[in-house]
């Protein structure tokens, strides 16, 4: 395989995690699917993290994904117990 037709492949395997990622936060149906209403949240939250206090609002941010991430795995292994 060529290095190009790999790295579009990881390309493609980053942007549909990312995409996963809205979903799974529930922005898609709180928003009714609404690009631009999407697309805005984001530039919002781009610019608060190139704010003063970037820094700080990263690691709250990085701290609350990281705690849903471990309650989710912690849900799912106890799922598969049963």
């Amino acid at each position: 395989m060529r290095t190009w037709q790999v790295e579009r492949r990881q390309r493609t395997r980053h942007l549909i995690e990312l995409g996963g990622l809205v979903v799974k936060a529930g922005i898609v149906e709180l928003t009714n699917d609404d690009r631009a209403t999407i697309y805005g949240a984001l530039l919002w939250i781009a610019a608060k993290l190139q704010n003063h206090e970037g820094s700080h609002t990263r690691a709250l941010w990085a701290a609350k994904g990281k705690k849903a991430f471990d309650a989710e795995r912690h849900k799912d292994q106890k799922s598969q117990l049963k």
